[in-house]
């Protein structure tokens, strides 16, 4: 039972049923004055000239000295037809003359008070006009009223009671006996079938709440694949799609959390994996010029460009693994702006004009001139192109070609790297973008390749939203290309 207040349904259904109960009670209440200010409203204007015509009865009784008894007797006479009234006879300062009621009864106020008397006798329209009833001073009654010329030439009143002590038992117990028991009972009935319909149809409103509160608590404990079913577009609706879109982007965040946790950790291990072999090459060497003191310049001066070449080599491994963690963690965005990718190719060019040289390779460029602009990060793009141009000199042998060239399309321009080197087999082609992926392919001599040339690569261009594209033929060379939307 404590449960059942303490839940939403339970305090929703509690405070409906106060209020249907309070709405019950006002409305017995409303109803009842209004049925009881019908009733005088109904009473007085059925009485209206119920004074004048006993007035008119008086005035040739009233025109000599004032005699009670006669008074009395015509009164009396006047009440037998109409026993629930009460005559009073006042003087022009409301003072009760005389007074003609049931046998017994006695009056409990000397005075009337003549402002709704005033007010009766102008007509006006505003009934019920409720005046004192001496009998009943702290009670207010409808009445009827005329204006008498008494026999000394004074003026009075005639102030008529509608409905005494007697109309008010019966009033009272037709009140009590049929009114109030059928309001009593349509009240109960009312309110027993409202609550009823209420209660059902907040269960059926309250059923959905529970069903959001229960898989709130469910991926509170971790349960993160389920979600809210969403039927409708109230609010209800709302705060089910609000929470499944919550769900989805706590999930994302938990699974970027679980990406970059394993990035992490393939990051030790390859860190640790890949750099064995430089270090302990450096360590030998180190050694070796430390234990052999009788080692000549010519040979110490050999050692030494063998550590710093591993150095070097060390060190550019270690950037290039601290960089591809950013690219594949998201946490390098291109700055994209426009810029001219024909200046770009030739600056590319002359750069590794001298190396192509060395390497007895022929470097050729194909740049269609008045390129338009393309968007994207320029210095990326460089290092996009300066890996795919340093991946062919290393896997293509002394006398091949390099060619790079561009091709102007409808919104995009196309940028090839291709070369005539051994190739890459058909198999190895859906891996050469894994980190230190070779296939067992062997570069050529002196390469200072660290495997992740082609892997910065394509993580670059998918930041610009676009895909590197790779065409080989084993011993025949290889091509890649890819595209950027124009400026």
């Amino acid at each position: 039972m404590k449960r059942f207040f303490t839940s939403f349904y339970g305090k929703l259904t509690t405070v409906f049923l106060v209020v249907l109960t309070i709405m019950g009670v006002s409305q017995v209440i409303i109803t009842t004055r209004s049925f009881i200010n019908l009733n005088q409203d109904i009473e007085q204007r059925l009485n209206l000239s119920l004074a004048k015509d006993m007035a008119f009865e008086l005035t040739s009784i009233l025109e000599g000295d004032l005699d009670l008894n006669r008074i009395g007797e015509r009164i009396h006479y006047m009440m037998v037809m109409n026993p629930k009234i009460e005559i009073y006879l006042l003087d022009e300062a409301g003072k009760i003359l005389a007074f003609f009621a049931e046998p017994g009864k006695t009056i409990k106020s000397e005075t009337v008070d003549l402002n709704p008397i005033f007010q009766f006798i102008l007509q006006s329209d505003d009934l019920p006009i409720l005046g004192s009833d001496p009998r009943q001073p702290a009670k207010r009654k409808p009445f009827s009223a005329a204006e008498l010329v008494m026999g000394d030439g004074s003026k009075g009143f005639l102030y008529i009671v509608i409905g005494g002590e007697q109309y008010d038992s019966t009033y009272a117990y037709f009140r009590e006996s049929f009114f109030v028991r059928t309001l009593t009972s349509g009240l109960i009935i009312t309110v027993f079938f409202a609550g009823l319909i209420g209660l059902i149809l907040f269960a059926l409103l309250t059923k959905r709440l529970r069903v959001i509160s229960e898989m709130v608590s469910k991926f509170e404990q971790g349960d993160l694949e389920h979600r809210i079913q969403i039927s409708s577009s109230d609010e209800f609706g709302q705060l089910g799609n609000s929470f499944n879109n919550m769900a989805d982007t706590i999930e994302s965040i938990i699974e970027k959390l679980k990406q970059n946790d394993t990035l992490r950790r393939e990051l030790i291990a390859n860190v640790s994996h890949d750099l064995r072999t430089p270090l302990a090459s450096i360590q030998g060497y180190v050694e070796t010029i430390l234990m052999k003191t009788d080692l000549d310049q010519e040979q110490r001066i050999k050692y030494l460009e063998v550590i710093l070449k591993n150095t070097v080599g060390l060190s550019r491994q270690v950037s290039e693994l601290f960089e591809l963690s950013k690219l594949e963690a998201k946490q390098i965005q291109p700055t994209l702006e426009p810029f001219s990718i024909s200046e770009l190719m030739q600056d590319i060019s002359l750069k590794f004009g001298k190396l192509a040289e060395s390497l007895e390779l022929e470097l050729i460029t194909d740049i269609p001139h008045n390129l338009p602009l393309v968007n994207g990060d320029i210095a990326m793009i460089d290092r996009v192109l300066s890996n795919l141009i340093r991946n062919a000199t290393e896997y293509t042998p002394a006398g091949g070609t390099i060619t790079l060239a561009v091709q102007q399309k409808e919104k995009t321009v196309s940028i090839l790297i291709s070369d005539t080197g051994q190739g890459i087999p058909a198999k190895d082609l859906p891996n050469i973008f894994d980190r230190f992926y070779t296939g067992g392919k062997k570069t050529i001599k002196g390469s200072t390749s660290t495997g992740l040339g082609l892997t910065i690569a394509a993580k670059m261009v998918e930041a610009h939203e676009q895909k590197i594209e790779v065409k080989s033929e084993a011993g025949k060379g290889t091509s890649f290309s890819f595209e950027l939307p124009l400026s």
